[in-house]
């Protein structure tokens, strides 16, 4: 069976939101029209508690500057995807009625995690893998927010965890284009398919 994985279609990341990628409610209509060609269609949802560690303003940082977080690399973020917050919730715009389950992440104090599957030490599951299997999908289509960062991170998952994996790029954006094209690089590299929504 093949699946559709929204990733993180929320408005913090949108044009205006705290964590804006460029046209990225211009993937909307795209990801809708999508949902009708797959029996199941699952999204994951950033969901930070307040003063997550992740955060810039957490200590006192730069806006995007790294710093090594319990021995991994951690990019500092603005405040985002706050539990509750109207930037955490879904663009209004995006149709909810085919989601099946929806699986939150970032959602420990210290850590951060950009994959769908897994923190970013791969300590703790979401549990969407085993989900997955269960319903006895091999095969994924990836669509959403950001395409270098979360998008990007759950392709390399699931290609670990087995699955057939599909990124359609008309259906998401990316913060950097360097840091996709080598994002993209790497999931072709790993025996991913990289495709458009009219090939679907």
């Amino acid at each position: 069976m093949k699946a559709l994985v929204l990733i993180d279609v929320q408005n913090d990341f949108m044009p205006g939101g705290a964590l804006a990628v460029s046209d990225g409610d211009q993937i909307v209509p795209i990801i809708n029209r999508l949902q009708d060609k797959f029996d199941l269609v699952i999204a994951t949802q950033d969901w930070h508690p307040a003063g997550h560690a992740s955060f810039a303003s957490t200590h006192h940082k730069k806006v995007y500057e790294v710093i090594d977080l319990n021995g991994i690399d951690q990019v500092m973020w603005p405040d985002h995807c706050i539990q509750g917050s109207d930037g955490a919730a879904f663009h209004e715009d995006l149709k909810l009625d085919k989601i099946e389950a929806i699986f939150r992440k970032g959602t420990d104090p210290e850590i951060d995690s950009y994959s769908g599957f897994y923190d970013n030490a791969h300590l703790k599951s979401t549990g969407l893998s085993g989900y997955l299997k269960e319903k006895d999908v091999t095969e994924l289509y990836f669509v959403g927010l950001a395409g270098d960062f979360c998008v990007a991170f759950s392709i390399k998952d699931a290609l670990n965890e087995g699955f057939k994996t599909f990124l359609v790029e008309d259906a998401t954006r990316a913060i950097d284009a360097e840091g996709f094209g080598k994002a993209k690089a790497e999931i072709e590299a790993n025996g991913g398919k990289i495709l458009n929504s009219d090939e679907v």
